[in-house]
């Protein structure tokens, strides 16, 4: 099978080369020509034989709008876009309708495996017409992990999305768990060997898991993590999980915890911990530390 690659950065490249070791076709295009194996988009889609399917893996929000509407002009009836990139469901909507309208199939992959994909696989999740899913299934079989699960039709368009949000939202809460856990042995005298603990937890305990073997992975690397500031990123994923959970009146404690949980590791000094310092002095006479 051929197929256009639009992105080729730490995901996309890696992707393209186990499509390629599976024995398909793929042309590349990256705005950074030292990785790309054509020069344009109009390139790319010359090079293919119709009728063609183009997976974007580009970020999220405007570039991949920008992306999906030139797709929508330089494509004809009959082939298929597919946006493996970490957009947000309700975009997949709306370029369903764009490409629709165009005769252009569309479906939207979420895709999770990281740097590890290449030689694992990575875990797909997808919506769309069963139609359209059918075209892009060598891809599918070529990057999903070997065996009979890591790959799903999740439902229409933007259920890939919203597959892959929640299994970020997951994500979200089982790190949080793991990094109280450590921080509180951390914390106990009584606990002289936490890297070990946790070296322990890797085999015959209800925890045992991938996140669990990269924790053990990072303490070998450094013990106390004393090299790292107490700082996290979130993306978008989060975010939209806890709003979708409100939309749909579904309680996520755990997974909004830990969200916010991120937001307070980029404070130098808590607002609102002041608050509560002034709050307990005024009422208690407790003490209070100044700057």
């Amino acid at each position: 099978m051929e197929l256009g690659l639009i992105g080729l950065g730490k995901m996309g490249g890696n992707m393209r080369e186990r499509i390629r070791r599976a024995g398909h076709t793929v042309i590349g295009f990256d705005r950074n020509p030292d990785l790309a194996d054509v020069d344009s988009l109009q390139e790319l889609i010359e090079k293919l034989h119709g009728p063609r399917v183009v997976w974007v893996m580009v970020p999220a929000g405007g570039p991949t709008q920008e992306t999906v509407e030139q797709l929508a002009e330089l494509l004809a009836p009959g082939d298929v876009v597919v946006d493996g990139g970490n957009s947000r469901w309700t975009d997949d909507v709306k370029h369903a309708e764009l490409l629709a309208a165009k005769g252009i199939g569309f479906v939207d992959c979420g895709v999770s495996g990281g740097v590890w994909g290449l030689e694992n696989g990575y875990a797909l999740m997808y919506g769309g017409d069963a139609e359209h899913v059918e075209r892009v299934k060598p891809i599918f079989d070529a990057l999903k992990p070997e065996g009979d699960f890591g790959s799903v039709h999740a439902g229409k368009a933007g259920a890939g999305h919203f597959a892959k949000m929640v299994h970020n939202g997951i994500e979200y809460a089982m790190m949080q768990a793991f990094a109280e856990g450590w921080e509180l042995l951390e914390a106990a005298p009584e606990v002289t060997d936490v890297r070990e603990v946790f070296r322990s937890w890797q085999e015959g305990t209800v925890i045992r898991s991938w996140l669990l073997d990269l924790a053990v992975r990072a303490l070998d690397d450094d013990e106390h993590l004393a090299k790292l500031k107490g700082w996290a990123a979130d993306s978008g994923e989060g975010r939209w999980t806890v709003e979708a959970a409100i939309d749909h009146a579904v309680p996520l404690p755990a997974i909004t915890a830990s969200l916010f949980a991120r937001f307070a590791s980029r404070q130098e000094d808590s607002p609102q911990m002041k608050m509560i310092a002034a709050l307990r002095n005024q009422f208690g006479g407790h003490a209070v530390e100044s700057k």
